[in-house]
């Protein structure tokens, strides 16, 4: 499967700087996303482990992910790489994500999701269209899930 790009623009009705207390709480934010399950802390804003677990037509998939931070701006931007593998169905995931925080009005932030993911081995023979509704699924429920919170 080649690459996919993805995107998501929200207004989370929080200042930037609580705004990026919410959206750094790894716990909770991986709470956002209902495939994501046993997260990590290895180093603080570095290093996570988490594990994917979903079904994907005739496969249960569950993969575990290196999540690595990349690069971070305060209050602004944060940049990360997950990476990951399911021996057992042989099939890999690999997500590269910016989430960029700007002011919008006095107690507003604006968020934007950007990135790009790619999955490869015996789930993506299932076809493109598959898993592209299955991420575009995970972004709205995070995005649901991010507006919830503030």
């Amino acid at each position: 499967m080649p690459t996919e790009e993805f995107h998501r623009e929200m207004v989370i009705n929080l200042n930037r700087q609580k705004a990026w207390e919410v959206l750094l709480d790894v716990e909770t934010v991986a709470g956002w996303v209902g495939l994501i399950g046993e997260v990590r802390e290895i180093a603080p804003l570095a290093r996570y482990r988490a594990v994917l677990s979903d079904r994907v037509g005739p496969f249960r998939l569950r993969a575990d992910l290196d999540i690595n931070i990349k690069g971070v701006e305060e209050a602004s931007k944060v940049v990360l790489r997950a990476e990951g593998e399911d021996r057992q169905v042989r099939s890999r995931i690999k997500v590269d994500m910016t989430l960029l925080l700007s002011d919008t009005q006095a107690d507003t932030t604006a968020v934007r999701i950007e990135g790009r993911y790619q999955v490869t081995g015996r789930v993506a023979t299932l076809g493109a269209s598959l898993i592209r509704h299955k991420a575009d699924a995970i972004l709205n429920d995070f995005c649901t899930q991010a507006a919830r919170a503030a």
